[in-house]
Formats: structure tokens, C-alpha cells, sequence
């Protein structure tokens, strides 16, 4: 019986962009000549200079997102973008080509729903001239592998490679550069298959300015990473808030309940009062992340069984 022959993997490079007339042409010539069977996207998020016009003179998809925002440039590319490996990159030609293949082999095969481009482990402190920003990936990285029990080298990185399975799947609620944040807490909470992948970074040509606000958009990272733990580890995070009011409530309460144990008044009322205030809301905290985890594990029930319905579409269409 003869033997069915492989289909030849689609492979598309997403490239979403603002203002990056200086780069997009070599980022594009650059990906163009490491993956020729690839289909380069270029989004181009209300740009005001030549970026569009570039792009697609360097041969380029070009489409337009209008809702300004790196997450809403990248909800706009999984909706609309069909292939079996997804690419994405910036536009500003800090993250090297001819490194692609590090990125999408382990998606080939199979072993990896997303890999990261990882660029702490390599040249990033060296080429990075804006330390604020290399404490801020330091910081992000820190708090998602201590709070998630992992241990990803880079989580902010706009370098990465996806399965068809992930980018079908994943919801995206955020609108700026909290984005790269929210797809690792997604794959990390859906047990999807992470690697990571050491590339080198070269900071941006001389000209080219980064959209990134250190202090401003640094803030939404983390309000973004506070509302994820909450939604997808509630019983932890209220068991924390209980224990802290259970602890405020002894401090206030056991001078209270020694003096009545030795002379059966209680002349401290405002300070019996208040811990047991403290103490309803220890136990109220405690339920209210009991109540949220069920609710949360019915999410997480429905989702599995969403996520298997796109993976046997997606076998169908192999």
C-alpha cells in the first residue's frame, strides 16, 4: 500500500508594527531569505510614517489594524491567519532571522505549543541601553516563576513561535504589551508545551525609537499579571488575604481575650470590635477563594473540552 504523502507545513511570519519605517524592509528581506516558503504578514497598527508603503514594496502581506495596540494587532492575526507553524516578531529589527529555525523546529516537531526566543540568556544585558527596562523583565520573569512554579528564562520577549493548536485556542483580552505576558500565564495554565529557545539581541539602529513606556506600560504588565493570578489561582491568592486578616485579628484580639480571661470584663471594646471584624473576613476571603476555585475549575473543564474539539479539526484538516 503505498504511503501517504507528507504535506509540506505552512509557516507564517507575523510582524505587527508602528512606526518602523527605519526596519521593517530588512526584517521582512531579512525573513524572506530564511524561511522562502513562508508568508510574511506585516500589520501595520496606524503607523504615520512610510512603514506600510515599505512593507509592501519589500513584498509583504500588509494589513491594517486599526485598534491601536500591540494585543490588539495579535487577537487580529490569530483570528485571521491560517497555517500549521505562526511566527511572530517585531518590527525593529532586534531579533535575528537567520535564528528562526531554533524557534520553529520544535513546533514541527510537535514537542512545543509555544517556544520562547529567549534573549536573557544571551546578549540582551549587553545590547539592551535602557536598564530600567532589563529590570522590568527581570522583575516580570521572578514573579511568574515563582507564582506559576516554572522556570522560563525570558517572558517578555517578542520573539516566539506557535502551534496552530495554541494560536486557535488562546483568548486575548489585553490590548498593549501586556500581551507577551498573558501568552505564557495562558500556556502555563492550559498545560501547554513550552521550550525555550536562546537567540541573540541586538538593541535598535541608531533612529529608531521603542513605543515601550518604561513606568506606564511596566504598570499594566503587572495590574495584567495580578488579574490573571486571580483569575486562574484564586484560592491561593484570597487564602493569602485571609491569613493576613486571621494574623491582624490575633494581634488586635488575644490582649482582649487574655484580659477577660483574668478578670471576665472587657474594658478594650473598640479592639474586641475590630478583631472580630478582622476575623469575619479572614473566613469570608477564605470561602470567596473556595467558591472562585470551583469556578475556575469549571472554566478550565469547559475549555479543555473546546481545546479538544480544535485539535480534531485540526487533525481533520491533515
Amino acid at each position: 500500500m503505498p504511503r501517504k504523502k507528507e504535506t509540506k507545513k505552512k509557516i507564517a511570519v507575523l510582524i505587527p508594527c508602528y512606526n518602523e519605517e527605519l526596519t521593517i524592509r530588512k526584517v521582512v528581506s531579512d525573513f524572506k531569505r530564511a524561511l522562502p516558503d513562508a508568508d510574511i504578514y506585516v500589520y501595520n497598527n496606524n503607523s504615520t510614517d512610510d512603514t506600510r508603503k515599505i512593507a509592501l514594496k519589500a513584498g509583504a502581506i500588509v494589513k491594517d489594524e486599526f485598534k491601536q495596540g500591540k494585543g490588539n494587532v495579535v487577537r487580529s492575526m490569530f483570528r485571521d491567519i491560517d497555517a500549521d507553524v505562526f511566527v511572530m516578531v517585531d518590527g525593529d529589527d532586534t531579533y535575528p532571522a537567520e535564528e528562526v529555525g531554533k524557534l520553529i523546529k520544535p513546533v514541527l516537531e510537535g514537542k512545543a505549543d509555544m517556544v520562547i526566543g529567549d534573549r536573557l540568556s544571551s546578549t540582551y544585558y549587553e545590547e539592551n541601553k535602557r536598564p530600567f527596562h532589563g529590570f522590568g523583565n527581570s522583575l516580570v520573569k521572578g514573579l511568574i516563576n515563582f507564582l506559576y512554579k516554572t522556570d522560563l528564562d525570558d517572558i517578555m520577549t517578542g520573539y516566539r513561535a506557535f502551534s496552530k493548536k495554541f494560536v486557535k485556542c488562546m483568548p486575548v483580552m489585553s490590548d498593549g504589551f501586556q500581551i507577551e505576558t498573558e501568552m505564557t500565564v495562558f500556556a502555563l495554565v492550559n498545560n501547554m508545551s513550552i521550550v525555550n529557545a536562546p537567540i541573540t539581541y541586538r538593541d535598535r539602529p541608531e533612529g529608531s525609537v521603542s513605543k515601550l513606556n518604561t513606568f506606564k506600560d511596566g504598570m499594566k504588565v503587572l495590574i495584567t499579571l495580578f488579574d490573571l493570578f486571580k483569575d486562574n489561582r484564586p484560592f491561593l491568592l484570597f487564602s493569602i488575604f485571609a491569613f493576613l486578616f486571621f494574623i491582624m485579628s490575633l494581634l488586635v484580639g488575644i490582649p482582649v481575650v487574655i484580659e477577660f480571661s483574668k478578670t471576665a470584663y472587657i474594658t478594650k471594646v473598640p479592639s474586641a470590635v475590630l478583631a472580630a471584624a478582622l476575623m469575619i473576613n479572614a473566613f469570608l476571603l477564605f470561602n470567596v477563594g473556595i467558591i472562585l476555585d470551583s469556578i475556575k475549575n469549571k472554566k478550565r473543564y469547559q475549555f479543555e473540552c473546546y481545546m479538544n474539539k480544535v485539535i480534531a479539526e485540526i487533525n481533520k484538516e491533515k
